[in-house]
């Protein structure tokens, strides 16, 4: 099992967390401007890359908090988590 730490509550079972998609996606200035096509591009389109990658996960069987992450996409490995009102830290 492996452990991931929240900013919060410290390391628990990777069990307590889900996934949350890519992280630092701004949401768009003027919603009710976009075509459904840009919907969908805002809504479905993300980043896919092999390697470091900025995510978004919630604690959801603990302090119930999203936070982000930097974690390796080939190795599953996380490299750093931070909250969401903090920079993001340099990539490894």
């Amino acid at each position: 099992m492996q452990l991931i730490e929240c900013p919060w509550c410290g390391s628990r079972e990777e069990t307590e967390f889900h996934y949350g998609g890519q992280a630092h996606v701004a949401y768009p200035e003027n919603p009710a401007d976009l075509s459904d096509e840009e919907w969908a591009h805002y809504v479905f389109f993300r980043s896919n890359p092999k390697g470091t990658f900025a995510e978004r996960w919630y604690h959801s069987a603990g302090c119930r908090r999203w936070f982000n992450a930097l974690r390796d996409t080939a190795t599953y490995r996380f490299h750093g988590v931070y909250r969401p009102d903090e920079q993001k830290p340099a990539l490894p």
